[in-house]
């Protein structure tokens, strides 16, 4: 008699869930859009505090009004697409997901905390850094928080 062979495990199979579902795209669309926020305001709208005569902001005149509060659209917008892929729906919010989400985040949180102490006595060596000054402590708090949304839903 022969044993039968044991399967291979369907990474793709309908019963674990469809890798990307409406919630997944939604999530990843967050996370770039403030991505894509901050980068477009660090770079074409931001007005470099180390040029003498400072130059005129950039456009669009909206973002410039709002100095530093689109970091905080920014970071929002990625902390929120983070937690929306919590979902037990997308791939980060099931099985070994959960965990890598979970963990992913409070490893971020602790390296941005971490660089910001080291750096922080010439905060000029790293882009962003330098903009948000002590608010990076914030940051890396608002990256650990996330990862206690993963948290709760590790089983």
């Amino acid at each position: 008699m022969s044993k039968p062979k044991s399967k291979q495990p369907d990474y793709l199979k309908p019963t674990r869930g469809p890798v990307f579902s409406a919630r997944f795209v939604i999530a990843l669309v967050l996370i770039l859009l403030g991505i894509a926020w901050m980068t477009y305001y660090y770079t074409a709208v931001r007005v470099d505090p180390t040029v003498l005569p400072p130059p005129k902001a950039g456009d669009p005149k909206f973002m410039a009004d709002l100095g530093n509060w689109n970091y905080l659209i920014g970071f929002g917008m990625v902390f929120a697409g983070l937690v929306v892929a919590a979902h037990p729906s997308t791939p980060l919010g099931r099985g070994r997901g959960v965990v890598v989400g979970m963990l992913g985040c409070f490893l971020i949180g602790l390296l941005w905390i971490c660089t910001f102490y080291v750096i922080s006595d010439n905060l000029s060596r790293l882009p962003v850094f330098d903009d948000l000054g002590q608010k990076n402590l914030l940051v890396g708090i608002g990256f650990m928080a996330v990862g206690f949304v993963y948290a709760t839903r590790w089983e």
